[in-house]
């Protein structure tokens, strides 16, 4: 990968899946002392999310709304743990042509909605050295 295609950009959220999201932010509201953001749901994901602040960052909680959605598949592979990552862009669509370019393989081409009404795309981990990573333009940019 170019190290400058997303030169500028920052660490938006690193994704925990989890298999009960009240239990895990116990553990991260009350052993970690992190404030909670929020909880939502987000459909088109299937996934419910909760945001927590960790300084410059969040991390967020992915509870499966079934064992179908994407992170219900993944914990029953996998179980539960580390998700993915998240790169916060200006302009997912100059991004994602900008990748595909570069012959990476895009899991999205396409942006779709994520937490908090952001743009997101996902890129397969085939092409990121085994990390699923997502890119994410906040609503209002």
């Amino acid at each position: 990968m170019d190290h400058n295609s997303l030169s500028g950009h920052a660490l938006d959220h690193i994704a925990i899946a989890v298999q009960n999201l009240d239990e895990a932010l116990a553990f991260y509201k009350t052993a970690l002392g992190l404030p909670e953001i929020g909880i939502e749901v987000v459909a088109e994901q299937g996934v419910r999310v909760a945001k927590l602040d960790i300084g410059n960052t969040h991390i967020e909680l992915l509870e499966p709304l079934s064992p179908e959605t994407p992170v219900g598949k993944f914990l029953a592979n996998k179980g539960p743990g580390l998700h993915h990552i998240c790169v916060k862009v200006d302009d997912i669509n100059s991004e994602l042509a900008k990748l595909k370019s570069q012959g990476m393989r895009l899991i999205d081409e396409t942006p779709k909605i994520g937490a908090g009404g952001a743009k997101i795309a996902f890129v397969h981990p085939k092409s990121t050295g085994g990390v699923l990573l997502e890119l994410s333009q906040p609503q209002n940019s």
